[in-house]
């Protein structure tokens, strides 16, 4: 296995909410993580009370807690790449980002998680500009789907064109690349747009199913993080991740009664993971 340097394997951080049915959060970032071969470590933002059918509850960890988490495995593990999913409010916002800042882990995935494939918010509304202002610019990748392209940019983001305006928008804003994820364009082909600020990618797809859709977003910036933190370019591990995630929908066990999970043990594309 290809290592982030002499004699230890790679390691991720994913600071994130945990689902207790499995699907998303921290328990799909580090499934996700094993299956690319990352060792994962985690700072736990939220508890939440969920299943595939929807959130029932959110506890919120102290601020002071979940940096508490992040100085422990930093100090320690030295991750090579690290994630943030769902954040909550505020005060959890800055303190994360005061510690990634002090931190300088070499590279950080945003993936703004904003409302459940449920329907049910994730976050605080009026901790939106503490994400955009503090979050924004130290990110390496962030990873919005058209909703949270649209609360970060103020746009209405439902076709490529917006999409690529909501992309350049997040660039100036500061973050090193974007990646607009076009699972909710109303077309039945899949558009995903990934932006560095000079170069264009495109992804095209035949669209999946929808009911396979529980953590797809936590499990697709994990995938991200984990390529990120083996040493790979930004274009390669979006690609990489990309692959993974599809397979990881289209063979889902089909478990639970609502918004299914996905099949983490997915085959990882390309020679060493």
């Amino acid at each position: 296995m290809r290592t982030a340097d002499s004699g230890r394997p790679p390691v991720a951080l994913t600071i994130a909410g945990s689902d207790s049915g499995g699907g998303a959060g921290i328990q799909a970032d580090l499934k996700t993580f094993e299956a690319f071969g990352v060792f994962g470590t985690s700072a736990v933002t939220a508890v939440t009370i969920q299943n595939t059918v929807g959130v029932f509850g959110v506890h919120a960890i102290p601020a002071e807690v979940v940096v508490g988490q992040i100085r422990a495995v930093v100090r320690d593990l030295r991750p090579d790449a690290c994630k943030t999913g769902m954040l909550v409010d505020g005060p959890i916002i800055s303190a994360v980002a005061e510690e990634l800042n002090d931190a300088r882990i070499r590279h950080y995935v945003l993936d703004p998680v904003m409302v459940a494939a449920s329907g049910d918010p994730l976050l605080d509304p009026e901790a939106v500009g503490a994400l955009r202002s503090s979050l924004l610019p130290i990110a390496s990748i962030v990873t919005p789907n058209l909703d949270e392209a649209g609360i970060l940019t103020g746009l209405s983001v439902r076709s490529e064109d917006d999409m690529r305006e909501a992309a350049t928008r997040l660039v100036e804003a500061g973050c090193r690349s974007v990646l607009i994820k076009g699972g909710h364009l109303r077309t039945d082909e899949l558009v995903d747009i990934l932006f560095d600020g000079d170069t264009w990618r495109e992804w095209r797809a035949e669209k999946l199913p929808v009911g396979n859709a529980h953590g797809t977003g936590c499990t697709l910036s994990a995938a991200i993080t984990a390529g990120l933190a083996r040493g790979r370019s930004i274009g390669e591990a979006v690609d990489r991740a990309l692959s993974y995630t599809r397979k990881a929908i289209a063979s889902a066990p089909g478990l639970g009664s609502g918004s299914t999970p996905l099949n983490h043990r997915a085959e990882v594309g390309g020679r060493g993971a």
